[in-house]
C-alpha cells in the first residue's frame, strides 16, 4: 500500500518552510505540525489534498476521539486533541490559497473545529502546582555534600529559584553571564536558548541569603577549585567514566553543555523524591516566583520590574499565565473579608440584606 503521496510532500515542505521562515516558529512548534498532518493523511490513505472534502475531517475528528495514548493507555487528553486539530485547520487554511487547491472552501476548513465545550475543556487556565520557598529550601538543604555533582545538583536547584531562568536557558549558560557581584544574569540569545530568542538581563530575586550563597559558593569553586574558564558551562554536564568494577557511572562534572534541558528536569525529579516531596518541574518555580511577587510587590511599578525580571514584556502575561491565586489561597483571603466585614463600603448593603432579596425574588418568581 501506498504511504506517501508526491504531490502532497512536495506541499508539505513548502508549508513547513512557511511557518519556519515566515512565521518564525520554533522547529518543535513545526515538527507537531508536521505529524498532525502526517497522521491526517495516514487515515486518508494518502489521498490528495486538492481532494479534501468535510467527511474526511469528520472521520479524523472521530479516530482522536477513538485513539488512546500509548503510554497510558487512556483516551487522548483534549488539549492534544484541540492541538492537532487546530494544526490540521491552519494548514488547510494557508492550503486553500495555494494555486492547485483553491478548490478547497474556507468554510469547509471549519470542520476541523472541535466541539465548543470540548475546546473549553482543552483551553482552560488550571491551577499550576508549585512549590513553596520553603519546600524549595528544604530540597536545597537535604542534599549532603560527597562530590562535585551534590554540588552541582544543589547550586542548580537554588540557582532555578534564585533567577527564575527557564531550564533551557540555564542548561545553556556560560560563567561569564552571571554577575555575582552586581548579582545580574544576563541572558544573551546569541548562546542563551531563551523563549523567543529574547535577550535580558534579570536581577537575583529576593529568596534569602542562604540560597545565594549556595549560587556563589558554586561559582567560587568552578573559578578557584575546578579552574573553569567565563566561557564554560555555569552547570556542566556529568563526566561518564569507568569505576573500579569496570561499569560506566558519574565520575565528576566536565566541561561541556547539556544538549538539552532533560538532564535538569531528571535532577529535580531525583533530589524532591528523595527529600520526601512531590516531584515539581524546574519550570513550576516561575509560578513559585510570581506568587512570591504578588505578595511582596506594594506597587503597580514593583511588580512591572518583577515581571521584567521573568522576562516578560506585558505584566499581564505573569498575571495570566502565572499569576492565578491558588484555592488554599483564595480561601484565606475570603476568610479574611468575612472576618473584616466583607470590606463594605458604607451603605452598602449587607450579606443579610443581600440575601433578604434574593429570598423575595425567588418567592415572587414566575
Amino acid at each position: 500500500m501506498r504511504k506517501h503521496h508526491p504531490k502532497n510532500e512536495r506541499i508539505k515542505r513548502r508549508y513547513l518552510a512557511y511557518l519556519e521562515e515566515a512565521k518564525r516558529q520554533s522547529p518543535a512548534s513545526v515538527d507537531q505540525a508536521a505529524a498532525a498532518i502526517a497522521q491526517f493523511e495516514a487515515s486518508t490513505r494518502w489521498r490528495d489534498f486538492a481532494r479534501f472534502h468535510i467527511e474526511q475531517a469528520r472521520a479524523f475528528k472521530r479516530e482522536l476521539a477513538a485513539q488512546r495514548n500509548a503510554a497510558t493507555g487512556k483516551p487522548l487528553a483534549k488539549a492534544t486533541i484541540h492541538s492537532r486539530l487546530m494544526a490540521l485547520k491552519a494548514f488547510f487554511h494557508w492550503l486553500a490559497g495555494q494555486s492547485g487547491y483553491r478548490r478547497i472552501s474556507y468554510s469547509d476548513v471549519d470542520y476541523f473545529n472541535p466541539s465548543a465545550n470540548d475546546s473549553r475543556v482543552a483551553t482552560a487556565r488550571r491551577e499550576k502546582p508549585a512549590p513553596s520557598i520553603d519546600q524549595v529550601r528544604h530540597v536545597v538543604n537535604s542534599i549532603a555534600i560527597e562530590n562535585d555533582i551534590d554540588r552541582r545538583d544543589r547550586a542548580l536547584i537554588a540557582f532555578a529559584l534564585l533567577s527564575g531562568a527557564r531550564d533551557d536557558a540555564i542548561a545553556s549558560l556560560a560563567l561569564r553571564h552571571v554577575d555575582t557581584e552586581r548579582r545580574t544574569v544576563f541572558q544573551d540569545a546569541r548562546c542563551v536558548r531563551t523563549k523567543n530568542r529574547k535577550t535580558f538581563t534579570s536581577w537575583f530575586f529576593p529568596v534569602g541569603d542562604d540560597i545565594e550563597a549556595i549560587v556563589t559558593d558554586w561559582i567560587a569553586h568552578l573559578k578557584c577549585d575546578l579552574l573553569f574558564g567565563p566561557d564554560d558551562p555555569l552547570f556542566p554536564a556529568t563526566r561518564v567514566a569507568l569505576d573500579h568494577n569496570g561499569y560506566f557511572g558519574p565520575a565528576g562534572v566536565d566541561r561541556t553543555f547539556w544538549k538539552s534541558a532533560d538532564a535538569i528536569r531528571r535532577i529535580f525529579r531525583q533530589r524532591f523524591a528523595a527529600a520526601g516531596l512531590p516531584y515539581f518541574n524546574p519550570h513550576s518555580l516561575r509560578t513559585t516566583l510570581a506568587r512570591l511577587g504578588e505578595k511582596v510587590c506594594q506597587s503597580p511599578e514593583a511588580f512591572k520590574a518583577w515581571s521584567q525580571n521573568l522576562g516578560h514584556e506585558q505584566v499581564l502575561t505573569t498575571f495570566t499565565s502565572y499569576g492565578a491565586v491558588a484555592s488554599h489561597r483564595q480561601a484565606e483571603i475570603f476568610d479574611a473579608l468575612r472576618r473584616h466585614g466583607g470590606g463594605l463600603r458604607d451603605g452598602a448593603p449587607d450579606a443579610a440584606t443581600i440575601q433578604h432579596v434574593l429570598d423575595h425574588l425567588r418567592e415572587n418568581a414566575g
